[in-house]
């Protein structure tokens, strides 16, 4: 690996300082920087997986031991907090997989950029989150400790905070009759997704405190290393599960499981490329990686202690993962916005991931269900930022959001579309070719495995709607007719055309990616190692001797799965294909109007909390300042203060500003002060 990689995350911070200082020069010298600056991030990224391949410590220049249950990999630190706590990086399988990640998609999604942001004038503050925001991700997946892992976890969501409300200046009509302009809206939108990731945040801070209350160590290897008798006095305290279950609140959090869920459609009011940042490289993958980090410590504890406590956590895990797998995927039905559906799709998918590692954690040999989770990640992580990617496009090109005022650009937009077809091909799980197809039939495996044939069944109707809302996505936005709305840009002379190659280049990029990865995959199923395989060995020493054990290709488990992935894809496409790609789906006319109305307020969960916590709050402040404060607190205070102007007033009398009638007053004073000072003398 190139000199200090494992330090990557350095790069970028230091990037998004000095952007200010670069953009003094011009505008172009600050764009070109931060494509540079991201450039480099990925190159020192990757730079380390053949260290990790070849099972070299760079650091001392042995082979790496196993991990969690007898060393480490490359943990290399430095003095930070002396005598308490040191600053360093763990170099291992997942801190490198997912370095590459936030590292290479992030570089693909700044050059993209550069042909979306063109006509911004405020790039400077958005080349400046971008690269901190990468930084931060990088921070969090790459440190050794619990503590630098949340200073990493709060970037994350200072940058989303910003980049969300990017557009917060905008003065166009809002989306929502709350907000006057667009700016609020977006700048709403921003704070909500502050606010509801910040629950979960504290849940976490909580949860870590416990831990080293109980441990003694934030560093990951220092909990498996030092025994596990920190898990035996949670346990003697009853706050294992407790703890465990906190821990998990930041990730649900993060990652927009319910109950916090609610932020990530609103995260679409900032500009594309960021939000193909957020859903795909980091920020909700952060949830995924903190669950799969602790998830081999604590499923190591299990194995040793046999606490059922942990059991249960893992089943929590999976069972909020597949249910808002399931929540998500039936409001994504309804949506009319491209990047509304691709919203609700991410927390349904990131709802897949959680539940295969839940389901790894419940069973002895937890290869599996660890080997789905990651795998769907990876896959996600292309197939999402590709079609966040080529909505930007379209966006770019028509100037709307809602689908329904697209239709019928796949001629114009030629390579946009078939990089989304691609995109949408690996979504909805198309199998032997594309990566989703492979990682979804992973995830049924692993519920098969473990025997959970309710989580499997929920798993297969959620895939099946998956299927159903990315063809009606696609046939709205690039079958049948152009719309009214285009039919009138045209007439103006604003034709929809194809995006620059500066967008597009990134689009082929990702597109080829997820096929190539999808292929790689097709010879495990004949029982030759493919990419499946690769990812088994690469994660076989994280995820201990105990989980080693990979199931063949051709077990009835793997076949039932991939049967039944194959009969949810035909369920799905055959209405999509009817309703929205043969016909002109433009009129989106609700057949049951009900559910119709029920999924489009988002089972109404969304509205509860602005009622409950929102309304809830003003109507008690109000409240508040009505019954207790103008009431109560005023009042008094108005009593008091006549009270004393009274007394005041009266007294004042007493004061006539004659110099003998004072004189007067101050011989009766002191003749009454006499009186009373005998009177004591001869009572005692």
């Amino acid at each position: 690996m190139l000199p200090f990689a494992p330090w990557l995350w350095v790069i970028p911070m230091i990037g998004a300082v000095l952007i200010p200082v670069v953009s003094k020069i011009s505008g172009a010298a600050r764009d070109y920087f931060a494509i540079v600056i991201g450039g480099i991030t990925m190159i020192f990224a990757l730079s380390i997986i053949p260290d990790i391949i070849n099972g070299y410590d760079w650091f001392t220049g042995v082979a790496l031991a196993d991990f969690p249950t007898t060393g480490a990999h490359g943990d290399w630190a430095i003095p930070w907090i002396s005598g308490f706590l040191n600053m360093g990086v763990l170099v291992d399988p997942l801190s490198v997989f997912m370095a590459n990640i936030a590292s290479g998609i992030g570089f693909l999604i700044l050059v993209y950029s550069l042909g979306y942001m063109h006509h911004d004038p405020d790039k400077m503050r958005y080349w400046f989150f971008m690269l901190f925001f990468i930084g931060g991700m990088d921070l969090l997946v790459l440190a050794d400790n619990l503590l630098m892992t949340f200073i990493g976890w709060e970037i994350v969501g200072l940058c989303s905070y910003g980049l969300i409300g990017f557009w917060h200046k905008h003065t166009g009509p809002s989306p929502d009759p709350r907000y006057k302009t667009e700016g609020e809206y977006n700048a709403a939108c921003g704070m909500k997704a502050f606010i509801t990731t910040r629950v979960g945040d504290v849940a976490l801070l909580i949860g870590i405190i416990i831990l080293f209350t109980y441990a003694g160590t934030f560093n990951y290897l220092e909990l498996v290393e030092g025994g596990f008798g920190w898990v035996t006095a949670l346990a003697n305290g009853g706050l294992l599960l407790p703890a465990l279950i906190l821990l998990f609140g930041g990730p649900v959090g993060k990652s927009a499981q319910f109950p916090l869920h609610v932020w990530l459609p609103e995260a679409m009011a900032g500009p594309t490329t960021v939000s193909a940042l957020i859903h795909a490289a980091a920020m909700v993958k952060a949830g995924v990686y903190l669950v799969a980090r602790v998830l081999p410590i604590v499923h190591e504890a299990y194995l040793v202690l046999g606490y059922t406590e942990i059991i249960t956590f893992f089943q929590i895990v999976s069972w909020v993962g597949i249910g808002t797998a399931f929540l998500a995927a039936t409001m994504g039905v309804v949506k009319k916005e491209i990047k509304q559906v691709l919203a609700y799709s991410t927390i349904s998918q990131l709802g897949y991931m959680f539940a295969a590692l839940g389901v790894a954690g419940t069973v002895i040999e937890s290869a599996a269900g660890y080997i789905a989770g990651t795998f769907h990640l990876i896959a996600h992580a292309i197939f999402k930022a590709l079609l966040f990617l080529a909505a930007g496009s379209v966006l770019h090109s028509t100037n709307t959001k809602s689908m329904f005022e697209m239709g019928g650009i796949r001629k114009d937009m030629p390579w946009t579309y078939r990089t989304m077809l691609v995109g949408v091909l690996s979504l909805a799980g198309i199998p032997f070719i594309f990566a989703g197809g492979w990682s979804k039939e992973a995830i049924l495996t692993a519920a098969l495995q473990a025997g959970n044939i309710l989580l499997f069944a929920i798993a297969a109707i959620t895939a099946a709607i998956t299927v159903f809302y990315s063809f009606r996505m696609l046939g709205i936005t690039f079958f049948g007719n152009k719309s009214s709305y285009l039919q009138e840009m045209e007439k103006k002379g604003h034709h929809v055309h194809e995006s620059p190659k500066v967008m597009i280049v990134p689009l082929i990029i990702l597109a080829v990616g997820s096929i190539i990865i999808g292929v790689s995959t097709i010879p495990d199923f004949f029982g030759v190692s493919g990419w499946e395989s690769a990812l088994t060995v690469f994660f076989e020493e994280l995820i201990g001797h105990h989980a080693a054990a990979e199931i063949p290709a051709t077990n009835p488990l793997v076949l039932t799965a991939l049967g039944t992935s194959i009969a949810m894809i035909l369920i799905g496409f055959i209405p999509a294909y009817m309703l929205y790609i043969r016909r002109d789906g433009k009129q989106d006319t609700p057949t049951f109007k009900p559910l119709y109305t029920f999924l489009m307020n988002r089972w109404y969960i969304n509205a509860f909390y602005y009622a409950f916590f929102v309304d809830g709050f003003i109507w008690a402040s109000r409240g508040a300042y009505k019954y207790i404060e103008e009431a109560g607190i005023d009042r008094f205070n108005d009593v008091l203060t006549n009270g004393t102007r009274g007394f005041t007033e009266k007294f004042r009398k007493t004061h006539t500003g004659i110099l003998s009638m004072n004189m007067l007053g101050v011989l009766i004073g002191i003749i009454i002060m006499a009186a009373a000072a005998l009177a004591v003398l001869l009572l005692i």
